[in-house]
C-alpha cells in the first residue's frame, strides 16, 4: 500500500529508521510539493521492497552511466510518468534522495538529481564525483543538490 506524501503536515512515516527522518520526510515533502506545483502530480511512496523494478532501474542508471552503487538501503521508491516524462524517485536510510526525470522522446531531457538531506554527509560514493550547491527550504531546511545528465535509452 502506498504512502500519499503531505507536504502541509510533514511526517516521517515509512522513514523513522533514517537517522536523519525528520529532516528526509522535509525533504520528501518538498519534492512533493514541487511535483504538485510543476506537474499536478501527488506524489504516492511505496516501500523499497515493493518498488524493487524502479530501485533497479534507478540503480542500472547510476552504475553503467558513473559507475556508481549507493551503499546506503532504499527505504522508500516512487515512479510514475507525466506528459512524456518517466520520473523516479528514491529515498534512502542515509538522507539521499534521488530522483531520474526520463523524457522518452528527447534524449537531451535526461538527469539524474541528487538530494541531501539537512545534517547528513555526502555519501563516499558521491564526494569525489559532484560538487553539491545549497538551496533553503521551508519544509526541509538546507538541501544540497547535485545532477548529471545522460542521453542512453533505459527502458523501463
Amino acid at each position: 500500500m502506498g504512502y500519499t506524501v503531505d507536504f502541509t503536515d510533514v511526517s516521517t512515516v515509512g522513514l523513522e529508521s533514517s537517522p536523519v527522518a525528520d529532516a528526509l520526510a522535509g525533504l520528501r515533502a518538498n519534492e512533493a510539493r514541487f511535483l504538485k506545483n510543476k506537474f499536478d502530480h501527488v506524489l504516492v511512496v511505496e516501500p523499497a521492497a515493493d518498488a524493487a523494478d524502479t530501485v533497479a532501474w534507478v540503480a542500472n542508471i547510476l552504475q553503467t552511466e558513473r559507475d556508481i552503487v549507493i551503499a546506503s538501503p532504499v527505504l522508500e521508491a516512487s515512479a510514475f510518468d507525466v506528459d512524456r516524462l518517466h520520473l523516479a524517485y528514491l529515498f534512502y536510510r542515509s538522507g539521499l534522495s534521488i530522483n531520474v526525470m526520463y523524457d522518452r522522446d528527447d534524449p537531451k531531457k535526461r538527469a539524474v538529481g541528487f538530494k541531501l538531506s539537512e545534517g547528513m554527509d555526502v555519501p563516499d560514493e558521491l564526494a569525489e564525483k559532484f560538487k553539491f550547491a545549497k538551496q533553503r527550504s521551508k519544509l526541509a531546511g538546507t538541501i544540497r543538490g547535485s545532477y548529471f545528465a545522460f542521453k542512453a535509452d533505459y527502458p523501463w
